[in-house]
């Protein structure tokens, strides 16, 4: 799987694809993980639907970047979106921003 990103220093901004659910969520995981910047921004704001295999993955990779001194954020200003994330508590185990500037900053 290959993906969207932009690199902001050692902070690289992975754009997730439209839909991350069985199909997708394990190349995604995987891509995540192997990446060269272990500080990894997924930006949601393209992604239409998900389910919990792509949630899992989400936090799957976070686990696996911390254990290598990373870690991963979200970005999303979609509304459904965000709500998902709130409903299933995400939002409490992975830290969401609305902007990639907010992000990137986060990491500093």
């Amino acid at each position: 799987m290959n993906m969207p990103t932009e690199v902001f220093g050692d902070v690289i901004v992975v754009h997730a694809p439209e839909e991350l659910g069985d199909d997708t969520a394990i190349s995604f995981q995987n891509f995540l993980t192997t990446l060269e910047q272990q500080k990894v921004i997924v930006d949601l704001d393209g992604t239409e639907s998900f389910d919990s295999d792509g949630l899992e993955s989400l936090l799957a990779s976070q686990d696996e970047l911390r254990l290598e001194a990373g870690d991963l954020k979200i970005i999303s200003s979609n509304a459904v979106n965000r709500k998902i994330l709130d409903i299933t508590r995400l939002d409490q185990h992975l830290e969401v921003f609305d902007s990639v500037i907010d992000a990137v900053k986060s990491f500093v």
